[in-house]
């Protein structure tokens, strides 16, 4: 399955008007925004980071043409100062966060991101490093399980989720995700516009991924390599990181918020391509140090 970025040309219309070169594309993923970067600044250039080095090859076969033009790294938002200093850069133009997962992500099974496909519990961004699913859901103590399951999935059944996983896991532990699918469908009452697995597996990921302490250290290193007029544009797909893009845009002064409220994809897109429905877009300008 092919993924699909998401408010593509709502990006591009905020890089419009400004001296923009070098872009720092921190969550390149399949590479649709830098390709669309690419195309739209004959003379730009795309320095582009990902955690996850699978869905990294994908995005330097669909940038191959683009050749020295995109120069990616296999790298966390903690590398963001490293990446800078490899190649040479000090100051960039913009930089790009696109948050959350990928479709070509969920829709591979071994990955185990999805509740809708059988797989191993695994969910890391970086498979070669950091403490699986299966680990976290195997050993969290209930009370850290059903506040996790609350606070980054949003679920009201957190505490029942949280009991039905301890309880099953004292007579068999959990190793696969639709394993744990059953047993958290089970746990939830009431119906749902969404598959009652939805929350708790989103919690899990962001929690085995430190998706919101990684955003808060992405966008403060970004922040600094901004030169002053340059953009910092979020796309983000969950309300809890939403809140951290929103409080860093307006606590950082040397940003200057450009959005009032989030953009958000128009009807048309979102007929297109259903995930776009969440995403919300913050964007800010560097300002001159004081």
């Amino acid at each position: 399955m092919e993924h699909t970025p998401v408010l593509v040309a709502e990006t591009l219309e905020l890089l419009e008007g400004t001296a923009l070169r070098v872009l720092l594309d921190a969550t390149v993923g399949a590479g649709g925004h830098a390709c669309a970067f690419l195309e739209a600044k004959v003379d730009g250039e795309v320095i582009g980071l990902d955690r996850d080095a699978e869905i990294l090859d994908v995005a330097r076969e669909r940038l191959a043409p683009f050749g020295e033009r995109a120069r990616l790294h296999h790298a966390a938002f903690a590398d963001l100062e490293l990446v800078l200093q490899a190649e040479g850069i000090e100051r960039v133009d913009a930089a790009l966060f696109d948050l959350g997962v990928s479709s070509l992500q969920l829709e591979t099974a071994e990955r185990g991101f999805s509740f809708r496909l059988s797989g191993p519990l695994d969910m890391r961004m970086d498979r070669s490093c950091g403490e699986s699913a299966v680990e976290l859901v195997n050993r969290t103590p209930e009370r850290h399980l059903a506040d996790l399951i609350f606070e980054l999935g949003g679920e009201r059944s957190a505490r029942r989720v949280a009991r039905a996983i301890v309880e099953r896991r004292r007579r068999r532990r959990f190793s696969t995700t639709d394993d744990l699918a059953r047993v958290v469908r089970e746990a939830v009452r009431g119906r749902s516009r969404i598959d009652a697995a939805t929350r708790t597996f989103q919690a899990l990921r962001m929690a085995v991924n430190d998706e919101l302490g990684q955003l808060e250290r992405g966008l403060e290193a970004a922040a600094g390599r901004l030169r002053v007029d340059g953009r910092l544009v979020a796309i983000s797909f969950h309300s809890g990181e939403d809140r951290v893009v929103k409080r860093f845009f307006r606590e950082e002064r040397r940003l200057e918020v450009l959005t009032r409220k989030p953009l958000r994809p128009s009807d048309s897109e979102c007929e297109r391509n259903p995930r776009a429905r969440s995403s919300r877009l913050r964007a800010a300008r560097r300002l001159a140090d004081a």
